[in-house]
């Protein structure tokens, strides 16, 4: 019987206790030991650094340095890291269930897939879900239609960051796991395959929402995404994705 790939779980932090959750996520997971946790802390100097001793013996890699920012942390995972699939799960976010890493092992288990992702909710801090980011079956032309998968279900193969680059931390501060999934996706047009459940739970908030400020720059970093990977009419791009988003509120979770 074939072994079962080796999946590699970065998780960028700076200052976000929560993280205790997101790595519990992990541990629990049917396959673990088919899993390697990556963690790259930026620095934290609040509860944080108690949570992440408390993990110490669970956590595979632990880089504890000053970084320029999340897509940073993020390559230097990357870069660490020894699995042939890779997932990144942010410090706030956790695994839906507990076969979740299972799931992305079989679909790997064809050679032919590059990337997976799957579906999404968001949630208050009680855990009650408030909206379903359903993504549906992979087609290329989606892209024009402001469509996305949520980059917290999305998984790699390693050697894919290996040849088309990872995230580009130098021009992007916001949107750069967009720009990334387009350049794999679309501009690479990579053999893609849809995992139909929802995979990772995400607290609602986000840094692209966190100000009028912050909301301009993505914008501007998704046309900018959109010009660079050769998606045609890239003005219309970050209207179609707000446009997306009201229907998210109206999927009926309870019939999944």
């Amino acid at each position: 019987m074939k072994k079962a790939p080796l999946i590699s779980i970065i998780t960028p932090v700076y200052n976000e206790p929560k993280i205790c959750r997101s790595l519990n996520s992990v541990i629990d997971q049917s396959n673990k030991k088919d899993v390697e946790i990556i963690v790259v802390d930026g620095g934290s100097k609040d509860e944080t650094r108690e949570c992440l001793e408390k993990f110490k013996d669970s956590i595979d890699v632990l880089i504890q340095e000053n970084d320029s920012g999340i897509y940073d942390a993020m390559n230097k995972g990357i870069r660490e890291s020894k699995g042939e699939i890779v997932g990144i799960l942010n410090a706030d976010d956790y695994y839906y269930s507990n076969t979740v890493l299972s799931d992305i092992s079989k679909i790997f288990s064809d050679t032919s897939i590059d990337v997976s992702y799957g579906d999404l909710v968001y949630v208050n801090p009680r855990g009650k879900v408030k909206r379903y980011w359903k993504s549906g079956e992979y087609k290329r032309m989606k892209w024009y239609l402001g469509w996305m998968p949520p980059h917290p279900t999305v998984f790699v193969r390693k050697k894919i960051y290996e040849t088309l680059g990872r995230f580009n931390d130098i021009d992007y501060k916001i949107a750069a796991d967009y720009e990334l999934m387009l350049r794999f996706f679309f501009r690479n047009n990579l053999n893609v395959r849809y995992l139909q459940k929802v995979v990772v739970s995400m607290e609602l908030g986000g840094e692209s929402n966190k100000s009028l400020k912050n909301i301009i720059l993505a914008n501007r970093e998704v046309l900018m995404a959109c010009k660079e990977n050769k998606l045609i009419f890239p003005y219309l791009i970050p209207f179609l994705k707000v446009f997306r988003k009201p229907f998210q509120y109206l999927h009926n979770f309870s019939s999944e």
